[in-house]
């Protein structure tokens, strides 16, 4: 099993994840398929909160021949600091690199200059090739190793690598399957052929091992968990089967794509056992067309009506800004019509630049201009401006804060009106000019914030807003009140509001 605790390691397999929640579930592969090669290897993680130095530190003292990184959009920049402390306090450390940000020679970022080799692609094969030559003292001579694609049933999967510590405090990353047969140009898995499944029954196999140990948050990484039903409902009757109270599952789901089998199968889950990520990224029919994107926008919007209507699964769906061709009145339309389907959560996403992502062939028609530096976001496009992306960019902020936190179910449908993209940016415009910060805002300020725009600026009848605002602020369970609240009445009402829930709480 791999573990961090081996005082010295010929190989290390490692990243920087951007929480300590989250599991490094590539390396788990790697070191799933090493063979003889587990015994002298090493498997640590950090996080990108960590020093550079630091992390430096703890890899060196294990005194490793080679150290392979595991390289992303949101890790890039801290593993190339790293890369470049290794080098030059012990330049005869190997360093090998792998993962998308580095698999698309030659559009590579500046650590591939630095790094030894590079392996492009799966690497479960090609990586353990690498290290036993090198270990042999043969090393290869082309610095770009194209990673060996097998067959999933040749692979060893890498589930029991999952320590106690992982089960107990992270998200447990599995995969039913691999690949994508859809051609999205904003996304890398649009380079993949088609979509291949795991032999179901050794994946059930594992994760009922996985179950019985404990684990109990499962996010399926699968890009279309939904593609094959059969497989899909074969795959949540195993988890009805074992349901309990702290059961939560997460897949990836096509959202125009819910056949009856799979309904009824939904719906015998309870409430909130269920997560489905929805990529809806935009509703244009053109846009679609020019990004290679099938969607059945019909489809889509009543599949959605469903799932809220039927289930108690928490539906989060994304859209994406910044495409080719869209603009801020057309992406309104598709912001709109989304509220209108009532998800627990709307991702707005700003469009980044992927290593080898097709989309960039649209670069110089549209005028996509991306920052330089990680995580690449557009910046502004032939019909986007600088200006009104960065106003976006605010808007998708303060809506995570106020719409996605939850934390204001009952003002927010007075302030998004019948207008929501219109009224939520004229609340996030005038936020940002009270506060010239998107971070960092307490919520009992961001309450009194919200109370003074949608008052002088939304022209929201006060007594009406100050009464949805008391509400949230009691369902939120803060010490003391906001400025805003100042009748006896209101503030009375919150006190008791704020006590009853203590007492509950102490109850339970």
């Amino acid at each position: 099993m791999p573990t961090s605790s081996l005082a010295s390691a010929d190989i290390i397999l490692t990243t920087l994840n951007a929480r300590y929640i989250h599991c490094a579930f590539g390396l788990r592969y790697l070191f799933a398929n090493l063979g003889d090669l587990q015994k002298i290897t090493s498997l640590d993680e950090f996080t990108i909160h960590e020093r550079p130095l630091d992390i430096v530190e703890k890899l060196l003292n294990k005194k490793p021949i080679i150290i392979g990184f595991s390289v992303y959009i949101w890790n890039i920049h801290e593993i190339t600091q790293t890369v470049a402390l290794i080098k030059q306090i012990s330049p005869e450390v190997i360093i090998v690199l792998g993962g998308p940000e580095v698999s698309h020679i030659p559009d590579q970022p500046e650590v591939v200059d630095l790094a030894d080799y590079v392996v492009k692609g799966a690497g479960e094969i090609s990586f353990r090739l690498l290290c036993e030559q090198i270990l042999q003292g043969s090393k290869p001579l082309n610095k770009v190793i194209n990673g060996d694609v097998v067959s999933l049933d040749k692979l060893s999967l890498p589930y029991k690598y999952y320590n106690e510590e992982d089960i107990r405090n992270r998200v447990i990353y599995v995969e039913a399957s691999r690949g994508c047969p859809f051609k999205c140009e904003f996304c890398l898995s649009s380079l993949d052929k088609t979509s291949k499944p795991f032999e179901l029954g050794e994946f059930l196999d594992e994760i009922d091992i996985l179950y019985q140990r404990g684990a109990r948050n499962f996010k399926f990484i699968d890009r279309t968990f939904n593609l094959k039903v059969a497989t899909s409902v074969a795959i949540l009757e195993f988890f009805l089967a074992r349901m309990s109270d702290d059961l939560y599952l997460h897949f990836e789901v096509i959202p125009d794509n819910l056949p009856d089998k799979l309904k009824q199968t939904l719906v015998l889950f309870p409430p909130e056992s269920l997560q489905f990520e929805i990529g809806v990224q935009t509703f244009d029919p053109e846009i679609q067309a020019l990004i290679s994107r099938r969607q059945d926008n019909n489809k889509t919007c009543d599949n959605l009506r469903w799932l809220r209507e039927h289930t108690g699964a928490h539906i989060h769906a994304d859209l994406i800004f910044g495409l080719p061709k869209d603009n801020l009145d057309n992406f309104a339309k598709s912001f709109d019509l989304l509220v209108s389907l009532n998800p627990q959560e709307i991702q707005l996403g700003i469009l980044k630049r992927l290593r080898g992502a097709p989309i960039n062939r649209h670069t110089e028609e549209y005028q996509l201009r991306y920052n330089p530096l990680p995580p690449y976001n557009i910046l502004s496009t032939r019909d986007i401006d600088f200006i009104t992306m960065q106003r976006v960019n605010r808007f998708a902020r303060y809506w995570d804060m106020i719409a996605n936190s939850g934390r204001f179910i009952n003002t927010l449908p007075i302030i998004l009106g019948d207008t929501p993209f219109r009224c939520f940016m004229q609340l996030s415009d005038e936020l940002y000019l009270l506060t010239g910060s998107t971070w960092k805002i307490a919520l009992k300020r961001l309450f009194d914030l919200i109370y003074t725009v949608a008052v002088s600026k939304l022209k929201i009848d006060t007594d009406k807003i100050k009464a949805l605002l008391a509400d949230d602020y009691r369902r939120c369970g803060q010490k003391g009140l906001p400025a805003f609240l100042q009748r006896e009445g209101v503030k009375k009402s919150v006190k008791i509001g704020i006590a009853n829930k203590r007492q509950s709480q102490h109850n339970k």
